[in-house]
């Protein structure tokens, strides 16, 4: 099953888009939340993402969710960081961090494939809000 890391400047922005996509996916999916450079302090930090993406890591593959600029470099650093054949297996996304990784998880429930999984989570940027 794909594992899903959701990265923010946030450590509580991070845990709480966790909550809603375990929710959303009743459990059954791996997701990591890596946020802030510390849990009081606003930034990313490589190493948190890292530890994240060992903990949602799965030969199905991880799909990577981050919020701003900086997260991409932390995010692309901490791949760096795992052994060379889970790099190929882990993607990146610039599917909105909300909406993305709810829906990514709806998917990676449903025992999509991670291309399936990414796609679904960009086209989550297209969704309309009734008002």
């Amino acid at each position: 099953m794909i594992g899903i890391v959701v990265v923010s400047h946030s450590a509580k922005v991070a845990e709480g888009v966790k909550e809603m996509a375990d929710q959303m996916s009743q459990g059954r999916v791996p997701i990591a939340a890596a946020g802030g450079v510390d849990d009081q302090t606003l930034g990313t930090n490589a190493e948190r993402i890292f530890a994240a993406l060992q903990s949602a890591y799965s030969p199905d593959g991880v799909l990577v969710l981050m919020d701003l600029g900086s997260a991409v470099m932390s995010a692309q650093m901490a791949i760096e960081m795992m052994a060379p054949e889970q790099q190929a297996k882990i993607q990146m996304t610039d599917a909105p961090l909300v909406e993305g990784a709810i829906v990514a998880a709806v998917e990676a429930s449903l025992g999509r494939t991670l291309e399936e999984v990414k796609k679904a989570a960009e086209a989550a940027s297209t969704m309309r809000k009734i008002l």
